[in-house]
């Protein structure tokens, strides 16, 4: 699990959810696989096999980085929560699925949006008044 700077809340709109899976799922042909993504609305669960090429820490600072680029250069309001470029706190919870059921930790990311209550914004479609459709 990562979690945002100061528990902000900037998981709460489809286009952001959109960019952050798609910066994970980047690593993929790196040899990562990733199962289901559970977001919160500042914070992101996923079940993922690193290659045994990278550590644990490693492969934490790939996958901060590399997705904290890609969300600021598709949203560039979410570098008003932080100027100095950092959207991830310190924080990450890992632990092996060898200590716990993997379709249990499946379905605990599947239910993220309810167990928090969330409704997601869909803003990929969204218009703005005035402008008329293409």
């Amino acid at each position: 699990m990562f979690k945002t700077k100061c528990n902000y809340n900037c998981l709460e709109e489809q286009s952001h959810i959109d960019t952050c899976i798609e910066a994970f799922r980047d690593f993929e042909r790196v040899g990562f696989e990733f199962h289901d993504f559970g977001l919160g609305r500042s914070h992101v669960h996923f079940p993922v096999n690193i290659s045994k090429k990278y550590s644990i820490q490693t492969a934490e600072i790939m996958l901060k980085s590399y997705s904290v680029r890609k969300m600021f250069e598709a949203h560039p309001g979410l570098r008003k929560r932080d100027p100095r470029g950092s959207l991830w706190s310190g924080y990450e919870l890992h632990e092996s699925t060898r200590l716990i059921d993997l379709e249990k930790s499946i379905a605990y990311c599947r239910s993220q949006q309810q167990r928090h209550g969330i409704n997601v914004v869909d803003d990929r479609k969204l218009k703005l008044p005035g402008f008329a459709a293409e």
